[in-house]
């Protein structure tokens, strides 16, 4: 049997993969995809974004619902809720899901082939299929989208019965009654935030100071307020030293800074590691990363020029969003396509309670490039929108340059913001000033209007009437400070 060739292979079903196929099909390449689950789609689809956002999404109407009647009637979760009981809609999504992207692929002319890809040589990838078969392809273009696996430290005995990881969480039988969470990154701060809003008592530990390092501390110190008035506690610049399960009734945490700490259940969030291993990297000269990831350059091309990794194989920020544009840009760069949009232009969304999304710089980062800047603010409960809805936590703030024109970054905290987050990306994308939003009349009552107050807090300084604190980018005197 002779050796069948594809001008790209791509390993992995994943966000990442999914795109860089698609776009090689539309460029007219001949696509094979090598995926070594039975359907396609990856973790993101099976076992993280998607089951995690439908927990969120029912999470969000039931405590909203709860609220809005409470005055009417008392609604209590039950101590004993089975947590698949607010999952009935998951495998209806996911099958969608999957089916949606299965017929995607086939229009598209891109064979799928279940199984596991190793290389043999450069352009030589042997193919493990069920049954112990093999065949090898041979390759023009290679895209790596393997996805992760949790990170397991040696300090945390996970059994997925007590102690779980983010594959194993959603096993849980029932919704326990205290919580510890290791980590505060974007898994660990969504799943906190969504099971203390289900009544259950959660602490977050984290060496580092904040949650969400990548994001503006305007959002996070939201967040972290709103985790808290709900009863969470974060534990910040600290770690755990130990983690025991004692036999009976409780895991016992002991941090490094001396605290003790029992819960029903542990959640360790600490991270994931790429897929790769067994794929034959090294012995081709892919070169890795000190952390073990693939190393890539700005166009996701590893060490090899023909070889490409995208999504969570080469690291931080793991979002499903910019996995899918890695994907693209990938075969586009293969294929000397150029791409119009600029990075730091894609969005960053966090599925947290409140949500949090972001577009272009921080104001640190703003700061660190251009100089002086100004930052507008729009706080919700200004709103007549976020009144309604209860969503009085609520921010978007804007970050200019100096002459307070140019949109540098859009950063929102709040529910919806990871729609609302859109509308700055485009005017951005378009190369629209702040004016747009401040000449331009939005439907009352939004929560878009937040963009009109923040714009016109933007002009009010840019004309000298403003003081040097909203200069330096803190919230004007009377409303919340947000940073």
């Amino acid at each position: 049997m002779s050796q069948r060739s594809f001008d790209f292979v791509i390993l992995g079903s994943g966000p990442s993969g999914q795109k860089a196929a698609i776009q090689a099909a539309k460029s007219g390449q001949s696509v094979l995809m090598v995926e070594r689950e039975k359907a396609v789609g990856g973790i993101c689809v099976h076992r993280g974004t998607i089951p995690s956002k439908t927990l969120r999404e029912t999470t969000v109407i039931m405590e909203r619902f709860r609220k809005r009647t409470a005055s009417v009637c008392s609604v209590n979760y039950p101590t004993n809720l089975r947590i698949d009981s607010l999952l009935t809609s998951v495998s209806e999504v996911v099958h969608g899901h999957v089916d949606y992207m299965s017929a995607q692929l086939e229009r598209n002319q891109v064979e799928t082939i279940h199984g596991r890809g190793r290389f043999v040589g450069p352009h030589e990838i042997e193919i493990q299929l069920p049954g112990g078969k093999t065949e090898t392809v041979r390759a023009e273009h290679v895209v790596i989208g393997t996805g992760s696996r949790p990170r397991r430290p040696d300090n945390v005995p996970i059994d997925h019965e007590n102690v779980f990881d983010s594959d194993s969480f959603l096993s849980m039988t029932y919704l326990p009654a205290s919580l510890v969470v290791l980590g505060a990154g974007v898994i660990a701060s969504e799943y906190a935030s969504v099971f203390q809003t289900l009544g259950v008592t959660v602490t977050m530990i984290d060496k580092y100071d904040r949650p969400l390092g990548f994001l503006d501390p305007s959002l996070t110190d939201r967040f972290v307020q709103s985790f808290e008035e709900m009863g969470g506690r974060f534990i910040p610049n600290d770690s755990a030293k130990t983690v025991e399960w004692n036999g009976f009734d409780a895991v016992v945490t002991t941090t490094e800074n001396g605290e003790r700490i029992e819960s029903d259940k542990l959640f360790c969030a600490l991270g994931r590691i790429p897929t790769i291993e067994g794929m034959g990297l090294e012995e081709i000269g892919v070169e890795l990363t000190p952390r073990g990831f693939i190393a890539v350059n700005e166009d996701c091309q590893t060490s090899l020029a023909h070889i490409y990794a995208v999504g969570d194989v080469i690291g931080p920020p793991a979002l499903a969003s910019t996995a899918m544009e890695q994907g693209r840009r990938a075969t586009c760069h293969a294929l000397g396509i150029e791409l119009a949009q600029k990075p730091e232009q894609i969005p960053a969304g966090i599925y947290a309670i409140p949500e949090m999304s972001s577009v272009g710089l921080t104001e640190a980062a703003a700061r660190e490039r251009h100089g002086d800047i100004l930052c507008g603010y729009s706080n919700f409960d200004e709103l007549a929108r976020g009144q309604i809805r209860d969503d009085t936590a609520g921010l978007l703030k804007l970050v200019t340059d100096a002459t307070g024109t140019e949109i540098l970054g859009v950063h929102i905290v709040g529910e919806d913001a990871t729609e609302l987050v859109h509308v700055g990306q485009m005017a951005m994308m378009g190369g629209m000033s702040v004016d747009v939003f401040r000449d331009n009349i939005f439907n009352f009552p939004t929560l878009v209007e937040a963009y009109r107050v923040a714009a016109i807090d933007i002009v009010r300084q840019r004309s000298g009437n403003s003081g040097q604190s909203e200069r330096s980018g803190e919230a004007p005197a009377g409303r919340k400070k947000a940073a």
